[in-house]
């Protein structure tokens, strides 16, 4: 009985095991490596950043630089293509395909949007220009606005609050590892041993460039 069983579980594991791979089979096979190039209908020029997304599984691609795309997708699937300035597409990968490899090349077309004609014409009088921008209304909350943002307190506190550019980060860089370079292989200098520092300090204490800073900090005389 036990072994009835048995040959009877290795028989269910053996067809499931079947099952699985001839499923795993045929997905492989309903798999291509779709690519393609999209182009201007009017130019044939590539068209770089275009998005290529299939309906099915919304995992796709955008084509490159020079318009090129490449990706795994699934015969019979739709794919679609969306880019700024073009109207939107789409294309069907034939599901009767025998090869596991598919290329195409999808033209695009402009998305033209044509807005009524603007004629500008000058003033018939050099003096009615002058009247004109004599009399502009300006908002005060406008210019006052602007004083503030050109203020020179207000542009050192933005400048101080921005962040170090490639330059700065640079000479940063540069000077840390040239400290590196001069204690390379001993102990770094330590200005707390170091006498000519506590002689500047105590100079410094003498003329009391800490109790200007101070004051100037308090707003005291």
């Amino acid at each position: 009985m036990k072994r009835k069983i048995g040959i009877l579980l290795c028989g269910l594991m053996l067809a499931f095991g079947v099952n699985a791979q001839e499923k795993k089979k045929k997905q492989s096979e309903d798999l291509v490596q779709f690519s393609g190039l999209v182009m201007t209908t009017d130019s044939l020029m590539g068209i770089p950043y275009v998005s290529v997304i299939p309906r099915r599984t919304k995992v796709g691609t955008f084509s490159d630089i020079n318009g090129y795309f490449s990706f795994v997708a699934m015969k019979g699937d739709t794919i679609d293509f969306n880019c700024i300035g073009f109207k939107s597409s789409f294309y069907i990968i034939p599901d009767t395909l025998h090869e596991q490899k598919y290329s195409m090349i999808k033209l695009l077309t402009a998305d033209t949007v044509y807005l009524d004609a603007t004629v500008i014409t000058p003033m018939p009088r050099r003096e009615l220009f002058d009247e004109y921008f004599v009399k502009a209304d300006i908002p005060d909350d406008d210019m006052e606005r602007a004083r503030k943002n050109l203020e020179r307190e207000k542009l050192k506190e933005q400048s101080e609050s921005l962040p170090a550019d490639g330059a700065e980060r640079g000479k940063y860089h540069l000077a840390q590892q040239a400290r590196a370079y001069y204690s390379a292989g001993q102990i770094a200098p330590n200005n707390l041993l170091n006498p000519f520092a506590w002689a500047q300090f105590f100079e410094a204490w003498k003329r009391g460039d800490f109790k200007k800073k101070d004051k100037k900090i308090t707003g005291e005389e």
